[in-house]
């Protein structure tokens, strides 16, 4: 796996997969047998920080603030490079939101967006569902060539990356073996995990973790899209998966991503979580919807 392509699907990755999203049949299945978080709770706010080294060198900081409110819930991440590796390397600064509610069919999100900067280059997404279509935005507008276009039936029940991967931990348990269709607005692909084992939290090296750990490698396929590296690394890369373990870090059913290997044809990334906590919504922060 290349260091770009590791990198930048490591930091997908940690950032936050688990949650809530709609429109693929095993996220609605997974949410049924799951209680909604934030129905007949207490409305909270999760923060989450992880870290991703390279051979030991600082690289990437991922951050993550969600809020449950009810029925509603409101997901941001920020991810951004630190350390050497923002000193020597191209800028880049992304925040993705993901938000919706839940009702008895499972989770179902209104919207999803991303925001990133490359070197100097600002690009958005905006991806709504309703009615089981996507409508999305771009800015600048996307231009694709013919054989990078990505078709409506291509498009159908996939989702935006924060909504697609959080619902892998929605999942609890049941969070590896299965496929999750995303798409970040110029390529659409399936992130596919595979469970390979468990871990005793006695041994993981992860302070909070309540129980084993679940154990998943991560492979990645392009279905379409704008792509940079050819379709024959792209699929030889699915040979070396990305391993990243789940836990259980509250006392919701979530599973939660708290350390990650990957690699790479210079080196070995890893990612772990290096804080975790919880409170409660104060009375105005749960009157005032976050804009």
């Amino acid at each position: 796996m290349s260091f770009r392509k590791a990198l930048l699907t490591s930091a997908l990755c940690m950032g936050f997969i688990w949650g809530a999203a709609a429109g693929a049949p095993s996220l609605a299945q997974s949410a049924a047998q799951s209680a909604a978080p934030g129905a007949g709770q207490e409305a909270r706010q999760v923060d989450i920080s992880y870290e991703i080294t390279f051979v030991g060198l600082s690289g990437f900081r991922i951050d993550v603030n969600a809020r449950f409110n009810g029925s509603a819930y409101d997901v941001e991440t920020h991810t951004f490079k630190e350390g050497l590796l923002r000193a020597v390397t191209i800028h880049y600064d992304g925040r993705n939101r993901a938000w919706g509610g839940f009702t008895g069919a499972g989770a179902q999100p209104t919207a999803g967006s991303m925001s990133i900067i490359v070197g100097d280059k600002p690009r958005t997404w905006v991806a709504q569902y309703a009615g089981g279509t996507m409508t999305e935005k771009h800015s600048p507008e996307w231009k694709p060539q013919p054989q990078q276009t990505i078709s409506e039936e291509q498009k159908r029940g996939s989702l935006d990356p924060l909504s697609a991967a959080m619902s892998v931990g929605l999942a609890g348990d049941g969070a590896c073996d299965r496929t999750v269709p995303s798409n970040d607005g110029k390529r659409r692909i399936d992130v596919i995990l595979k469970k390979v084992g468990t871990e005793p939290a006695a041994t993981a090296g992860v302070p909070g973790v309540q129980g084993d750990l679940l154990v998943c490698e991560i492979y990645t396929k392009r279905i379409a899209g704008e792509f940079y590296d050819a379709p024959k690394e792209a699929e030889t890369e699915r040979e070396r998966p990305i391993k990243i373990w789940f836990a259980r870090m509250d006392q919701t059913p979530f599973r939660y991503p708290v350390k990650m290997e990957a690699q790479t044809g210079f080196g070995t990334l890893r990612g772990k979580l290096l804080s975790f906590s919880e409170r409660a919504l104060t009375p105005q922060e749960s009157q005032v919807p976050r804009r």
